[in-house]
């Protein structure tokens, strides 16, 4: 799978990207967000991964001032997970967003 394979999905993927990104925004409060793609399989491309990434000051300090695909490489590498309760909670925050968001489009349009 590849962007180039999209139809009817791409349509929706530029507002999901967006608002994905709002959400991340508001509950982390980065410096920058980072969107990151890539398609990939054993031979060929098999699947598609989308990232929205937060990058802080203190992220970017933890991996000695690394940005871009640097910072995220050397994140991908340290195996770091995030503490399970600290997902759950973040999680039910970004529900919350989507839903003010989704609702508020949703007003938009009528």
């Amino acid at each position: 799978m590849a962007i180039a394979e999209l139809d009817d999905a791409a349509a929706e993927l530029g507002p999901l990207l967006r608002d994905t990104a709002r959400v991340v925004e508001t509950l982390c409060r980065p410096e920058q967000t980072y969107v990151c793609m890539w398609s990939h399989g054993r031979d060929a491309r098999k699947h598609l991964h989308i990232t929205v990434q937060p990058v802080t000051a203190e992220v970017r300090a933890r991996y000695g001032g690394l940005r871009s695909e640097q910072l995220r490489a050397r994140m991908l590498a340290d195996g770091h997970e995030p503490d399970f309760t600290e997902v759950e909670q973040f999680c039910g925050q970004a529900r919350e967003l989507f839903r003010a968001i989704t609702d508020g489009s949703a007003e938009h349009r009528s």
